[in-house]
């Protein structure tokens, strides 16, 4: 109850916060110079919030048969969602094993680790066309690449990260006493890692899942937007914003969309912590 009364509160904070800096700031912002240090503040640039909701029941366009805006976004939030999803599960994976022979390896963990961090310095707006290039060309038996798989690529590789890196710390974290007990009982890697290595591992884990999930949703939102793909919020947002000034209260439903599955997102993840409540002495950020 304190954790849904501190959240709605920050919802609140946020809601007058808009608000008050609406009615407060200029229209065209605040201009030092030639700078603009604050944001303008007009109905084209800052709608109010209620225009924001009224707009969200209305048809998304004038065509006959037009559903209502916030039913289309939320299907293209599902969509979106269901890509990310499949995105996180492999950077995950790909994250776990990536960790486990770092771990196992010395000479391992020191040719890869650097290359795992230079890996995050790539911009996706570059990559994400050059991987829906590469996966045009895969010719394997009946495998037919579409461009969501592009997609869900791109939102991998954002989760691993966090993922190897996290579990890498984790696989590291137990005492040498234990270690050294494990040893004096001539129990092998395999099993130390089992019982030992993979339960401390948890504290460590959990956040590294969490900011996986929200890479993945960013990394999928961003990779709609550069690949084109049509049915999710990334590619929804750019269609929406063409027509800002006409309509500006209209570009902000999918970007409340995209929030919505990142908090869905962190959902999820918090049901795998209950999952592993056992091992979740404490966490470590």
């Amino acid at each position: 109850m304190r954790r849904a009364v501190v959240g709605a509160a920050g919802v609140l904070a946020l809601a007058l916060l808009w608000e008050g800096y609406k009615l407060l700031a200029p229209d065209d912002g605040v201009v030092v110079g030639d700078v603009t240090v604050l944001p303008r503040a007009n109905d084209v640039a800052m709608p109010h919030l209620w225009d924001m909701v009224a707009r969200a029941f209305e048809p998304v366009s004038s065509a006959t048969g037009a559903p209502p805006l916030w039913l289309a976004v939320l299907q293209a939030s599902a969509f979106t969602l269901g890509v990310a999803a499949v995105g996180w599960v492999v950077g995950v994976v790909v994250g776990l094993l990536v960790a486990t022979v770092m771990q196992r390896f010395r000479t391992a963990a020191s040719a890869l680790l650097p290359w795992v961090v230079l890996s995050q310095t790539v911009p996706l707006i570059a990559l994400a066309p050059l991987v829906r290039r590469w996966g045009s060309q895969l010719e394997t038996g009946a495998l037919d690449w579409q461009d969501w798989m592009s997609v869900a690529v791109i939102a991998s590789y954002l989760a691993f990260f966090p993922v190897s890196v996290g579990a890498l710390r984790g696989f590291s974290s137990p005492d040498a006493v234990h270690l050294d007990l494990m040893r004096s009982y001539g129990v092998g890697w395999w099993r130390t890692f089992g019982r030992l290595r993979a339960p401390a591992a948890v504290p460590y884990l959990l956040p590294a899942l969490r900011l996986a999930a929200a890479n993945a949703v960013v990394g999928t939102v961003v990779a709609e937007v550069s690949i084109g793909l049509r049915g999710g919020v990334g590619r929804m947002i750019v269609e929406f914003g063409a027509s800002a000034s006409a309509d500006p209260a209209k570009q902000w439903s999918p970007i409340a969309g995209a929030v919505l599955v990142g908090l869905v997102a962190a959902g999820a993840c918090a049901l795998v912590g209950l999952a592993l409540a056992r091992y979740r002495v404490s966490e470590v950020s």
